[in-house]
């Protein structure tokens, strides 16, 4: 007979069930004991017929109950009921002097089975209402004849048990809430419970100065400290120092606008390591806050809960690299292009242009050292455009890891002494000293020599090209534990800091295509440095603007056997290839 509004809860449940039943067994012990009445008694008075009909009337309120859902009203219908019930018998046992009127003190209790305040006040007040027109009908002299009967002590002791009956019966009622609220708390808080234990987030309750007011388990594993640690301010003291004020905006817009807030901070984590002495770190977590409301709708606190994102951070600047790192590309592609439109376009226009005088009618007008000159200018530019080609060629074999390393014993002192006298007329032309500091005690490295010869001819190229008239080329290596640094130091124009990072890039100069001095094509470190990788070494360049520029390659003394390709340029390098790929390569 309980409405289905009340069956989702156990509590209400149990409520519904208690009112029905108690008001149907009132109404059929009612009805049952009427026959007897009759038997015994005799037929009955208009007053008795209608006190009769008045115990009956829970039976309709109870229906009323079952078919609406309405405790509250139901109880208050209740109320207003067995006042009236109390209050008519009383008016024809006695008046004020009835004992029938101890049974007004359980109307009250009876409502608190409601468990709304609203009701126990309501009723209250509706029995007070039934003493006062009691009072008042007495004070009138309009009672029924008989109202001043001398009390019998039977009758009197039997309402007086019949209540302790009453009573009884709501006693067990009320009990049996109260046990049942007890065990539906304890089983909310054990799901609670359960939830908080096995979350792997931390779960924490703020009061309203933000202070920490309970911590799940799970602290420990995202801060390497125990729930009593944090408890209080200690967890706005393991926040970072530039991250409080978030920290404690979330929590107090969560309080005061009642609605879900969002921050994210690092948070101080003291892990194994740290307890090893190895410090602690900071890792980035994100906190939703939510307000708790209690009963009366206001928020009584704050319940965060705190999850570790540094993966998710991770992964985010992974991928902000790898888009500023597409975005260099598709700059470094931009700047070869118009690299290569002056690179290209200058010689052409010599070949071209010289060469049409050649083949001109009036060739035989010049002088044979005119067509000499004009024949060496064409070849240089022949020179000039096939250098460039060669160096796109090697950079797109580095890149694509098809360079091939055919290692043998090198003597430094003799290669360096080679690359100098190459690059000798270059510098003389530029009036630039280049000093060899090589010494001959070096031992042979397991490199291969056209490798180092370029590595060699790239760095002394770039120093006599960026130092000024007057300035000075160092070439020299030493010995740094199992590699051989080679370096060239300048006394040139030097490099900015922020240009630094893009040396070593393909198609990257120091200076904008806008903006160049010097002629290029900003191939000659990405070799350099693609060249030291196959090798298993390195380039590390060191400069300052207008104190000049010193580029050191690490090779290894021995080339590891086995070695992997290397990754050139931050991409991978494809399978090592066969012999017979070689040959048709």
């Amino acid at each position: 007979m309980v409405h289905d509004s009340a069956a989702d809860d156990r509590l209400s449940l149990l409520r519904h069930r208690y009112f029905i039943a108690a008001h149907l067994g009132v109404a059929l012990l009612a009805l049952s004991a009427f026959p007897v009445w009759l038997a015994f008694v005799g037929p009955t008075s208009a007053f008795e017929a209608l006190t009769f009909a008045w115990i009956v009337a829970p039976l309709a309120i109870a229906g009323y109950l079952s078919k609406s859902g309405r405790l509250e009203v139901a109880h208050l219908a209740s109320a207003v009921a067995f006042t009236g019930l109390i209050v008519w018998v009383a008016g024809l046992t006695g008046g004020v002097h009835s004992m029938v009127l101890v049974w007004l003190a359980l109307v009250p209790f009876e409502a608190s089975l409601s468990g709304s305040r609203r009701v126990v006040a309501a009723s209250v007040a509706i029995v007070a209402s039934g003493l006062v027109g009691l009072l008042g009908l007495a004070a009138l002299g309009v009672l029924p004849h008989g109202a001043e009967v001398t009390h019998n002590p039977a009758a009197s002791a039997v309402l007086v048990l019949a209540a302790v009956i009453y009573a009884g019966s709501l006693a067990i009622r009320v009990e049996g809430l109260a046990r049942e609220s007890a065990r539906a708390a304890r089983r909310g808080e054990e799901r609670y419970r359960l939830l908080a234990d096995h979350s792997t987030d931390m779960i924490t309750r703020h009061g309203a100065s933000g202070d920490v007011e309970f911590a799940s388990p799970a602290v420990r594993a995202l801060t390497g400290a125990t729930s009593a640690d944090v408890l209080g301010d200690g967890l706005f003291r393991r926040v970072h120092v530039a991250d409080r004020p978030t920290y404690l905006r979330a929590l107090s817009e969560a309080y005061s606008s009642r609605q879900a807030v969002t921050a994210e901070f690092r948070l101080l984590q003291s892990n194994a390591a740290a307890a090893a002495g190895e410090g602690s770190r900071f890792i980035d977590v994100e906190m939703r806050c939510r307000p708790a409301l209690d009963n009366a709708g206001r928020v009584s606190a704050v319940v965060a809960v705190t999850r570790d994102i540094s993966a998710l951070k991770l992964r985010e600047n992974e991928l902000r690299e790898a888009q500023e790192t597409a975005d260099r590309a598709n700059r470094a592609k931009t700047q070869f292009l118009a690299h290569m439109s002056h690179e290209l376009r200058t010689p052409l226009n010599a070949i071209i242009g010289f060469s049409e005088i050649l083949k001109g009618d009036t060739v035989n007008e010049l002088y044979i050292e005119r067509r000499r000159e004009y024949a060496t200018l064409i070849h240089a530019s022949g020179e000039h455009l096939l250098q460039v080609v060669n160096g796109i060629l090697d950079m797109s074999k580095i890149e694509s890891g098809m360079f091939d390393i055919v290692p043998e014993r090198v003597a430094l002192a003799p290669l360096v002494a080679g690359c100098c006298d190459m690059m000798s007329r270059q510098a003389a032309d530029r009036d630039v000293t280049v000093i060899r500091a090589v010494p001959g005690d070096l031992p042979e490295i397991a490199a291969d020599r056209r490798a180092c010869r370029q590595i060699l001819i790239n760095l002394l190229s770039n120093a006599v090209k960026f130092t000024d008239r007057g300035g000075t080329v160092t070439v020299g290596a030493r010995i740094e534990g199992t590699m051989v640094a080679i370096f060239v130091r300048d006394t040139g124009i030097g490099i900015a800091a922020e240009d630094l990072p893009r040396l070593g890039t393909p198609f990257v100069q120091a200076e904008t295509v806008y903006s160049r001095h010097y002629e290029g094509t900003g191939l000659g470190l990405s070799m350099v440095k693609g060249l030291a990788a196959l090798h298993g070494g390195r380039l590390t360049i060191e400069s300052k603007p207008g104190a000049g520029t010193t580029a050191t390659v690490l090779l290894p003394v021995e080339q590891a056997h086995g070695r992997p390709a290397a990754n050139i340029f931050g991409q991978s390098a494809p399978p090592e290839r066969t012999q017979k790929e070689r040959k048709s390569a």
